[in-house]
């Protein structure tokens, strides 16, 4: 057998390690990136059937993901909450993404909120959902949610299951599968990582769907306000003068 000649190779090949990043710089109209240098993380499989005993079990979370497969008996939803108050984690802010899901997953979320869990939370829901909802689940979604501005429903084409927050303690947590928010009694895997790359990439362009595709005209309120402002300057201003003479001139006539 022949041995390797070194002087075939070519260690003058064109490589320059200019042409890797060490961060995802990109903007969202560009169609060509440098691929960013990949990071190592603590991967973990598992197969669950109860959103809180998963919760239970994730105990890291710092530079890890968590590859699960999941029965249709599981629900998504729940697990947000249970993880979230059963390891005692504030979240800044929040964004989902879902084709749909259930009225038990909107108190589920309003738990969060009116628990002090989430500070602010968005959620983008498909159009088609939106629609077929527009009588039913999505009045209840606004009663429940929207509460003191801070919440947003954006409602899209769109298929895509995701979950982002960050958290008070600084993670940037990114989880994302086939399932949606409610059961489905189907099988399906949901990937759940701290990766502060990928939350950014996410967070970018569903901040796009959001400011376009929002339901809630959240300045109102500020336009209402300053409306009974007004009103109440009027009423509690001085007569004017030549209204105030016409009137002591008519009680005087009479």
């Amino acid at each position: 057998m022949r041995g390797l000649k070194l002087d075939n190779l070519d260690f003058d090949a064109d490589f320059n390690i200019d042409d890797f990043s060490d961060e995802l710089d990109i903007e969202f109209e560009t169609r060509y990136i440098k691929p960013p240098k990949a990071k190592e993380i603590a991967e973990i499989n598992l197969k669950y059937s109860k959103a809180e005993d998963l919760a239970r079990d994730i105990t890291k979370l710092r530079d890890h993901r968590y590859f699960v497969i999941i029965n249709g008996t599981f629900v998504f939803g729940d697990f947000i909450e249970a993880f979230l108050v059963g390891n005692n984690i504030h979240v800044k802010r929040m964004t989902i993404s879902t084709l749909s899901l259930s009225e038990n997953n909107v108190d589920s979320l309003a738990n969060l909120l009116n628990g002090g869990y989430v500070d602010e939370l968005n959620m983008i829901v498909s159009d088609f959902f939106y629609s077929h909802e527009r009588n039913n689940l999505i009045p209840y979604l606004y009663e429940r949610l929207d509460k003191n501005n801070r919440f947003q429903l954006a409602a899209a084409s769109t298929h895509c299951k995701i979950c982002i927050f960050e958290t008070h303690c600084g993670n940037h947590v990114v989880i994302h599968g086939s399932a949606n928010l409610r059961s489905s009694s189907n099988i399906e895997q949901i990937v759940i990582e701290e990766n502060k790359v990928l939350y950014d990439f996410n967070n970018e362009y569903q901040n796009h769907i959001i400011d376009k595709f929002r339901t809630i005209n959240k300045s109102i309120r500020g336009k209402e306000l300053w409306h009974q402002v007004q009103v109440e300057n009027l009423e509690g201003a001085e007569e004017p003068v030549k209204a105030r003479r016409r009137r002591q001139k008519k009680e005087l006539l009479n």
